[in-house]
């Protein structure tokens, strides 16, 4: 399986505009993050986790060519707002992409991209296959077992996803005892860590370090961070060696 990372940036805590402080200023390329995204190409299928208002761009600059599924995350705009851009997949592909997603989620999008939905379609429309998530549900993509579990943001549910070895969490504040059982042991496990400071929704950088831990992972990839952690290289000194800071267009190999 092959893991890339689309985006590992968020819209939380970053100004609208430039704002000149040190993250924004550096030179480096692993400082330049863009909305949380993560594709996945197994065997057989080729699936990304959440679709952000970067995903035309992040496709483009991976020069991704094919995509069967789309699952998300949760509804807020930064995880969903890109859904559109499936429509080169569709025409080019002649596919119609399949899109994982909780009931809640379906309504937001539902929501949002109601065109989609209506019962007056025209020419170029996405087309997607809805399918619904249930946390604690086991679902098939292909040859391969998708195991999806509830964290919670502050007092939002969102979905988490175990595929075989690896594991993928954005958004997490706290985990229950019955979603730990489904992520411990992962040999790859990737978590958000948004800052250092105290947040009332999102794990701070500790908590995230904390957490990995406990969860035995074999190595630790962080995402969904904010201008607020710093720049990556200073981050990454203080971090223990099986736990690294992930960046955009890092590839991984499970």
């Amino acid at each position: 399986m092959k893991v890339t990372f689309l985006g590992t940036g968020t819209s939380q805590g970053v100004p609208v505009i430039a704002c000149g402080c040190e993250v924004c200023l550096s030179p480096d390329k692993k400082d330049k993050r863009l909305r949380t995204s993560i594709l996945i190409e197994t065997a057989d299928k080729t699936m990304v986790v959440d679709s952000g208002p970067d995903f035309r761009y992040q496709l483009l600059r991976e020069q991704v060519k094919d995509l069967d599924a789309v699952l998300f995350t949760h509804e807020h705009k930064d995880h969903i707002a890109g859904l559109d851009d499936i429509r080169p997949f569709n025409y080019l592909l002649h596919k119609v992409i399949d899109v994982y997603a909780t009931e809640r989620v379906q309504t937001a999008l539902k929501r949002e991209f109601y065109y989609i939905f209506a019962e007056t379609k025209y020419h170029g429309l996405p087309q997607i296959n809805l399918h619904t998530v249930t946390n604690g549900e086991d679902f098939k993509i292909g040859e391969s077992t998708i195991i999806p579990f509830e964290v919670m943001h502050h007092l939002l549910p969102i979905t988490g996803y175990r595929i075989g070895d690896f594991t993928y969490i954005t958004d997490a504040k706290t985990i229950s005892e019955e979603s730990f059982n489904k992520i411990k042991g992962s040999k790859i496990l990737v978590i958000n860590a948004l800052q250092k400071g105290p947040h009332i929704s999102h794990f701070t950088l500790d908590e995230a370090i904390a957490f990995a831990e406990k969860a035995g992972a074999g190595f630790t990839y962080l995402t969904h961070i904010s201008h607020n952690l710093g720049k990556h290289a200073d981050v990454e000194n203080d971090l223990p060696k099986h736990i690294r800071l992930a960046y955009d267009g890092l590839k991984l190999e499970i």
